[in-house]
């Protein structure tokens, strides 16, 4: 199944996720974890990239981010190339360590960044590696632990961390520790681990408030936040793919001028299309704008399903059932 492109711009936050082949063990031991988060780190240097958040469990690892000057891509492209090189040397194995592709989500920072520092962290917890609060202060194999200066990694940007919580060290140490603390009670929080819609808005609840009252908000899987913060996103992506792919100026009018025309016939707004909603007779605006704009005029998936506020995938399940 078609998957959507990789949402890749130099200085923007990702919160990213890294899992071993079949959730398979990616760390043997405490070898492996130093050459890891040696390689992590080092990387992160010399293509200076921020790192702010970050933990190494067995079979996978969390990564809160901004990409540097080459990009996302290049950075994980690295990270994960050469550790799983050397990872099979020194335990005479072949073949795939992780999943075939990482997972980012594109995070807005004014409403997760905390959320999100905390949730990374407290992972050891929350699985059992440590049993309290305290135990995590040292533990070696997190960012909290140099956030709260037991331990020294100069490739973690901590400084930014703590100037969410405070002025001095001091008083930011204290407000960040009691933050995390009272989120240990909250457990697995999913709506931190992927972007879209419901995620984004807090719940289907909220979702579905918003659409009563007619209010659409703008989505994408690969985004955690809300409608302005993704049609950002998307405007600058499109403009990289434009300058990248050179896509004619006269194809993108027409786009433009087809999204208009069919929805003016079907009497809807385009903010409707792009809502996410199924009402009638939305799935039938889509399934004509995606065949024409993919099987005619050659425009790709992940751009067609951007133009009709769906996933890539549903483009494509639109076109399998033609």
């Amino acid at each position: 199944m078609p998957r959507g492109a990789r949402l890749d711009s130099p200085g923007t936050l990702h919160h990213v996720m890294i899992r071993g082949i079949e959730r398979c063990d990616i760390i043997d031991d405490d070898k492996d974890r130093l050459n890891f988060v040696s390689r992590m780190g080092e990387l992160a240097q010399k293509t200076k990239t921020d790192i702010y958040a970050w933990v190494l469990m067995n079979n996978h690892a969390h990564i809160l981010l901004r990409s540097g000057e080459v990009g996302l891509s290049t950075y994980m492209r690295r990270l994960l190339s050469g550790y799983a090189s050397a990872y099979n040397r020194r335990h005479s194995r072949y073949g795939h360590l992780f999943q075939n592709r990482y997972k980012s989500i594109i995070c807005q920072e004014d409403l997760y960044f905390m959320e999100l520092v905390r949730y990374i962290h407290l992972n050891p917890l929350r699985v059992g590696f440590v049993e309290t609060l305290n135990e995590l202060d040292y533990y070696k194999w997190c960012g909290h632990s140099v956030v709260m200066d037991h331990h020294k990694n100069e490739w973690q940007n901590r400084d930014y961390v703590l100037n969410w919580f405070g002025r001095s060290e001091r008083e930011a140490k204290k407000a960040y520790h009691e933050f995390v603390k009272t989120g240990i009670d909250q457990g697995r929080r999913p709506e931190l681990t992927g972007g879209g819609l419901i995620r984004s808005m807090g719940g289907w609840s909220v979702v579905k408030s918003l659409r009563k009252k007619r209010k659409p908000e703008e989505s994408d899987e690969r985004i955690l936040g809300n409608g302005d913060f993704v049609c950002k996103i998307l405007d600058q992506t499109e403009e990289k793919v434009k300058h990248q792919m050179g896509m004619p100026d006269d194809l993108e009018k027409r786009i433009n001028e087809e999204l208009q025309n069919v929805c003016t016939q079907y009497n809807i707004e385009i903010s409707m299309l792009r809502s996410g909603t199924r009402r009638h007779p939305v799935p039938q605006v889509r399934k004509i704008l995606a065949v024409k704009f993919v099987n005619q005029w050659g425009v790709s998936l992940s751009e067609t399903a951007r133009r009709l506020g769906v996933t890539t995938s549903a483009i494509a399940q639109i076109l399998r059932r033609i």
